[in-house]
């Protein structure tokens, strides 16, 4: 392989020339004696190319090194959806997602295609294929691969010159002359000035912020038919970019979408999956029995059922389910099954019930209004506002995307570097002339700067404190998590509302009773503690409507 500088080895003399009739002017390659490479045979459709490419490529590490790569089955179903073609010969996929969990073979996938698009049947002249990834170590795991397979297969390996220590490869001949191969990492300087013909993301679903995804894909506009690839577990929570991409592949899998130029293979769990059957494994584990090992995962779950610990790990690795590393408050099923529509307009007029968090200068706060029906059921409305400064950081620090939140009207962005409280008081006050609002309950921190706002503008909405000790909470969370059991609480699918009960967690005093643990939770969760004191409200209401010699028999 050619290395640039002192001590690379001599450049391998070229032997035959690559058929005219194939791809254009005839051009010479090497050849260790084969007259035609298998990629290059006639009448191959796309598909077929593609896989006789990955096909001819050695293995090198584990059991299986020194024989060839064997695309199965399953592989092959996906490439056959990525690389279908039109009448026009044209590929409509442009972004691939291939969901399954760790050890299913991804290292020699991913680096078979990355060679493919570099010098390969899908290469093309002067096209910038990138490798992906979460980090520096990451990314240098394709490129090592890649240059690994390069060192064992003679063909390729003459056409390329490696620079090992920028993690770069340049084609120098033959088809995809001029292309460059190059390993990215979220951690990079920069990522601007990219034109990528083909991009392969790994692990996107760890990804601590979307930045280099989003670049790699806006990026790709320049090229008539560009391809980015995702390989990767599921992400822990739903608001990382790999679960969006995973819940838009499951839209248009049902047929709640139509785009042709988006693919999802998906292999995981359900969530009412036995955790511990051997038939749940097979679901998320394509390859086990064939080189994913079957004792490895049976020696995995052994430890995860005796380990609670480990069982969110085993869950979300091994069965590729969306599982946070903590246990949730309320888990995610139950949350999403009270994700019924709100008619927002018809609540005009109604009594309601009001929960206000506010936060800290700079963080969120959230307002949150409950509407009750005839039936025992709410009707939820929530509020959340953040300051406007600073909002692709905090984004990219929660892990969420706020901009796009505040785009779609569901999070109100306050000009400058903090919440304004009388954008706060203004809201309340217009909440008090479109609603019956009967009581707002407020945590007690910097209310006194609301109070002040409120009588500038001369509102006096109904507030009150409302404790955050084990006292008033507990109450207020076995009525929250009784009706998110029995889905009487319509939230309408509100995806900061979604994030607040995604992240909560509880602590317990002695007697059992609990309360939310900001400081336990893994990220924002003032839109559930708005929401469980709104709850509390309604009953600290209905107790004062109890006559008093009926509240006498009752003590």
């Amino acid at each position: 392989m050619g290395l640039r500088g002192p001590g690379a080895k001599p450049r391998i003399a070229l032997a035959y020339e690559r058929p005219a009739d194939l791809f254009g002017p005839a051009e010479t390659v090497h050849s260790s004696g084969r007259a035609v490479l298998p990629w290059d045979e006639p009448g191959l459709s796309r598909v077929d190319r593609v896989v006789a490419f990955l096909e001819d490529l050695p293995i090198t590490q584990g059991s299986l090194a020194g024989t060839k790569l064997k695309v199965r089955p399953w592989q092959r179903d996906f490439l056959e959806a990525i690389y279908a073609t039109d009448d026009a010969g044209f590929r409509p996929v442009r972004t691939a997602v291939l969901s399954m969990a760790r050890k299913n073979g991804k290292t020699q996938l991913v680096a078979g295609l990355g060679l493919c698009h570099l010098l390969g049947p899908e290469a093309e002249g002067r096209g910038e294929v990138y490798a992906a990834a979460n980090d520096k170590a990451q990314s240098g795991k394709t490129f090592s691969e890649m240059v690994a397979i390069l060192d064992a297969h003679v063909e390729l390996d003459a056409r390329v010159n490696v620079i090992r220590h920028s993690k770069r490869i340049e084609v120098t001949t033959g088809h995809g002359k001029g292309s460059i191969f190059a390993a990215l990492s979220a951690d990079a300087s920069t990522k601007q000035g990219l034109s990528p013909s083909f991009t392969i993301y790994d692990e996107l679903g760890t990804a601590p912020k979307r930045d280099l995804y989003d670049a790699l894909d806006t990026a790709m506009g320049a090229r008539d038919n560009p391809l980015l690839c995702v390989i990767s577990t599921q992400a822990a929570n739903d608001t990382a970019v790999m679960s969006e991409l995973v819940d838009y592949g499951l839209k248009i899998e049902a047929g709640e979408v139509e785009d042709p130029s988006f693919h999802l293979t998906f292999y995981g769990a359900d969530e009412d999956d036995d955790p511990w059957s051997e038939a749940t494994w097979h679901k998320a584990n394509p390859a086990l029995g064939d080189f994913r090992s079957l004792g490895d995962v049976r020696r995995l779950a052994s430890q995860a059922k005796r380990m609670p610990a480990a069982e969110q790990s085993f869950r979300n690795l091994i069965l590729n389910q969306r599982v946070e590393a903590h246990v949730r408050f309320i888990a995610k099923a139950e949350w999403t099954a009270n994700g019924g529509a709100v008619d927002f307009a018809a609540l005009e007029g109604r009594k309601c019930w009001g929960g206000l968090d506010l936060s800290q200068s700079r963080d969120l706060t959230a307002l949150v209004f409950v509407f009750p029906d005839d039936a025992g059921g709410f009707d939820v409305l929530p509020r959340f506002f953040l300051p406007a400064q600073g909002i692709e950081d905090k984004s990219d620090q929660d892990r969420v995307p706020y901009d796009l939140w505040a785009r779609q009207g569901l999070l109100t962005l306050i000009p400058g570097a903090v919440v304004d409280p009388g954008v706060i008081a203004e809201t309340i006050a217009e909440a008090c002339e479109t609603y019956d609002v009967q009581r707002i309950a407020y945590d007690r921190w910097r209310i006194e700067d609301l109070k002040r706002e409120l009588g500038r503008i001369g509102a006096e909405p109904p507030i009150e404190p409302f404790g955050q000790g084990f006292r008033d909470m507990a109450p207020a969370l076995d009525k929250m998590e009784r009706l998110v059991a029995e889905a009487r609480l319509r939230h309408g699918g509100n995806p900061v509302l979604q994030f607040c009960a995604s992240n909560a967690v509880v602590e317990m005093d002695p007697a059992g009773n609990r309360k939310l643990a900001k400081n336990k939770s893994s990220g924002r969760i003032d839109g559930l503690v708005a929401l469980a004191m709104a709850l509390a409200a309604v009953d600290r209401e209905e107790a004062e409507e109890i006559p008093a010699w009926l509240a006498e028999l009752m003590e």
